[in-house]
């Protein structure tokens, strides 16, 4: 099936949100407890929503609104700076993931974004495949970035105006 955007995400519909309030934090907080060693708080989530005017947390739930995944990032002049995304165990590996990317980059865009960067593990395969595959670009790498474990980050870049969507 295609989502609302046409892109197809799974075998189900999903459906696109910004969060803007507290409405979803434990939703959020709990999947991103649940994907991250070293995850952000819900406390720390709702200080960027409230503190921060480039700050945005997108959701995508499935057609029975259960959260799939989120991804939050900052949007600065013209640059989408994706600082986490996770889809929940259940539904990865059935396209959210890259349909919530397309989403945000093409969100980001109509906000005059026009370049995307973000850091990953590199140990995160799955994820570097997943990015390279929408046209980021390994451009540099920050040592011990991580912990639990200690690990170097990859940044990734690309030009978002290349989204698919």
């Amino acid at each position: 099936m295609r989502n609302s955007r046409g892109t197809a995400a799974s075998s189900t519909d999903v459906t696109f949100s910004r969060l803007t309030d507290e409405s979803a934090a434990d939703e959020v907080a709990a999947l991103e407890a649940a994907s991250f060693t070293n995850p952000w708080s819900r406390d720390a989530l709702l200080w960027e929503l409230r503190n921060s005017d480039v700050t945005r947390v997108y959701l995508v739930r499935d057609d029975d609104g259960t959260l799939a995944g989120f991804c939050t990032c900052w949007v600065i002049f013209d640059e989408v700076h994706i600082n986490t995304m996770a889809v929940a165990a259940e539904r990865r590996r059935q396209g959210v993931a890259s349909a919530l990317l397309e989403y945000v980059l093409a969100t980001a865009r109509a906000e005059g974004a026009r370049k995307a960067t973000l850091e990953v593990r590199e140990s995160n395969l799955a994820a570097i495949r997943l990015y390279e595959s929408m046209d980021f670009k390994i451009v540099a790498r920050r040592p011990r970035y991580y912990t639990k474990p200690e690990e170097d980050a990859l940044i990734l870049w690309r030009d978002a105006g290349n989204c698919r969507s």
